[in-house]
């Protein structure tokens, strides 16, 4: 393939070697997939969402393989931010790939603690912000479905970090671009979107619901066209840099939401079916450029034709 292509992008001032990232949950802390993977070709690893404290998370079962997708109930296990700074970033850092740390809390506090603790930890590149969680100081609202409480958790984590700042979108909403622009508006440096679509299954036999919590995260190919019509709209309504997630298993997929916007993309359930694919998704894109003579890979985000 050809080598003069250049497939860097920057994201919030993150320099990446490629738009290709891991998304959240779905690669572990990195180490789980180092054996099947190289992890220096990655643009980005987005680690396993992290609390302030370790969460046990769900009761099983919690992942059902659903019709072009899965549903997964998680509840958010994980070992906590503190472990993961002593335990998990020293194998990360012997990497020369970019480390996003993926994080949440209960409350607004929460979140900033757990940005101070990664601004004070050499290795840690990025922070992305999971909004999709309810705040236990407001009835349990969802902070990512509504406007105002966006507004106020970004801008008080925005007070409380200099790493470049990713908020991730749920698209569990009724207009996606009004929590873009709360989010922009309160100081983050990019979106990424979309998390996953809430869905059930149902066991016809027991009559039962196939995860023990009712209620799971829909994620996979099914919710990939919902996903490229979201990030469209938010690549227009704001000026900042938007990743897209959602269903992408190919270089194709990951070509599209560039063209509908995207500066890069995050690679999720796929990780599950081939431990791979980003490997091949990035080999992919640059096939792509080749043949269609492109020089950069920058040069697609956003030059979809309507």
């Amino acid at each position: 393939m050809g080598r003069d292509i250049d497939l860097s992008v920057n994201i919030a001032g993150i320099n990446l070697k490629n738009p290709v990232m891991v998304a959240s949950g779905t690669f572990g802390y990195g180490e789980e997939y180092a054996p099947y993977v190289n992890i220096n070709k990655l643009g980005a690893i987005i680690v396993k969402g992290l609390s302030l404290t370790p969460r046990n998370g769900n009761p099983p079962p919690r992942i059902v393989e659903t019709e072009a997708g899965m549903l997964n109930s998680i509840g958010l296990q994980n070992i906590g931010m503190d472990t993961f700074i002593k335990e998990k970033l020293p194998f990360l850092k012997k990497y020369d790939t970019k480390v996003i740390v993926n994080f949440f809390g209960d409350s607004i506090d929460e979140y900033c603690e757990i940005a101070k603790m990664a601004g004070s930890a050499p290795g840690i590149h990025g922070l992305e912000m999971n909004i999709s969680c309810p705040n236990k100081q407001e009835g349990w609202l969802e902070f990512g479905t509504n406007s105002d409480l966006t507004f106020r958790v970004v801008s008080a984590v925005r007070k409380n970090t200099n790493l470049p700042l990713i908020v991730k979108l749920s698209p569990n909403v009724t207009d996606i671009t009004v929590i873009a622009r709360s989010a922009a508006e309160a100081g983050a440096d990019a979106i990424s979107l979309i998390n996953t679509l809430s869905g059930m299954a149902i066991d016809i036999e027991t009559r039962r619901p196939k995860l023990a919590n009712i209620i799971g995260g829909l994620s996979g190919p099914a919710i990939k066209p919902v996903a490229l019509k979201m990030v469209w709209q938010v690549a227009r309504s704001i000026k900042l840099p938007v990743i897209g997630i959602g269903g992408i298993m190919t270089y194709k997929d990951s070509i599209e939401f560039m063209i509908a916007g995207a500066s890069a993309v995050q690679v999720g359930t796929a990780n599950f079916i081939d431990p791979a694919v980003t490997e091949k998704i990035i080999d992919g894109l640059e096939l792509y450029c080749e043949q269609k003579s492109i020089k950069a890979i920058k040069e697609i985000t956003g030059s979809i034709v309507t």
